[in-house]
């Protein structure tokens, strides 16, 4: 961790929902220190906003797939379509 408290940078590769959330709110807790300096808050806010667009990306895509799923008339939980 250097002075001003950042931590050390993700790793690379796909992540998933909880990890984008849980480093969004590290991003956040960086970005309220008053010591930061410009360049790194800047990278760290760019990071953070292309973390909440694919955060928003699967959640939009989980909540067409809880759509999809429609409970038949026998009372069973049926996937239309799921791809």
């Amino acid at each position: 961790m250097s002075k001003t408290g950042s931590p050390v940078p993700p790793s690379p590769g796909p992540s998933s929902l909880q990890a984008d959330l849980a480093r969004l709110e590290e991003i956040v807790r960086v970005l309220e220190q008053e010591d930061l300096d410009l360049d790194r808050a800047l990278a760290l806010f760019e990071e953070g906003i292309g973390r909440l667009r694919e955060a928003r990306r699967r959640l939009g895509d989980a909540e067409v797939r809880l759509k999809q799923l429609r409970e038949g008339n026998d009372g069973n939980v049926h996937a239309s379509d799921i791809g």
